[in-house]
């Protein structure tokens, strides 16, 4: 077997494992029988040392029950397995308390290296390792954002935009009911927003396909009502049949305009 087959055999290896019906054990055992340290050798440095005065999750048992939580999605699961993969690098006690400071920039970059050296394919390599740098964008929702903090959330996403509120939904391993309901809670607050924000987008986008000026130009007329019936029926000439040429357009505007003069 050649190098490029081995590399591909890798990827594979990894895809079965996040993809078993109990990914759960499947990880545990890559965990404990040393497959995992083949494949990733980062993940199981996720087992830092517990300090006893500065004190942290096992940052490997969250990773693993954050990819148990999330949809069999494999885009969703490769970006839940490696987004704390910086933690180890990133940890400090500098600042009063552990932090993990930049920990998805960082992770960004190891997860792209690390499924590049296993096989994954570019677009999937792409889009895990932006869900990775995306993953800590939601926190702060609960204190308030702005409806430009909220554009900016669901652009900076794109078309991640679903997976990454579905990472951000499986990434809450608190045992503390109220708290998990209440993240859920803001989770969906934001999809509604989103949605509602991208709606009203929609509504102001909305336009004929020529303005006043150009339809005064064509029909030599004044400013006046004409001009806003002319608009109004030009929109909803885009709505039923979208863009059309020029020509098809000017055409369609005399014969509306005919038919208005003969009813005037």
């Amino acid at each position: 077997m050649d190098a490029t087959q081995s590399t591909l055999a890798d990827a594979d290896r990894l895809t079965a494992i996040l993809m078993s019906e109990d990914v759960v054990a499947a990880l545990w055992t890559a965990v404990d029988t040393g497959l995992m340290d083949e494949l990733v050798p980062e993940f199981g440095l996720l087992r830092m040392e517990q300090d006893p005065v500065h004190r942290h999750k096992d940052v490997l048992a969250h990773t693993i029950v954050v990819v148990g939580r999330t949809p069999p999605d494999l885009h969703v699961r490769l970006a839940a397995f490696f987004h704390d993969i910086a933690k180890p690098r990133t940890r400090s006690f500098e600042h009063g308390g552990v932090t993990f400071r930049h920990h998805e920039a960082v992770g960004e970059r190891m997860t792209r290296k690390r499924m590049t050296e296993l096989g994954f394919p570019g677009p999937i390599v792409d889009d895990v390792s932006e869900l990775v740098r995306l993953s800590g964008r939601f926190k702060g929702y609960a204190d308030g954002w702005s409806d430009s903090a909220v554009r900016r959330y669901a652009r900076e996403a794109g078309p991640l935009l679903g997976r990454l509120n579905a990472l951000v939904r499986s990434d809450c391993t608190t045992r503390n009911d109220a708290k998990e309901a209440a993240l859920q809670r803001s989770i969906d607050d934001l999809e509604s927003r989103i949605a509602e924000l991208a709606a009203e987008q929609r509504r102001a986008d909305e336009r004929p396909q020529l303005d006043g000026l150009a339809i005064m130009a064509h029909l030599g007329i004044e400013p006046g009502p004409d001009v806003g019936a002319a608009m109004k029926w030009l929109l909803q000439l885009r709505r039923a049949e979208g863009d059309l040429s020029d020509d098809e357009i000017h055409t369609r505007l005399d014969s509306w305009w005919a038919e208005r003069s003969d009813r005037a």
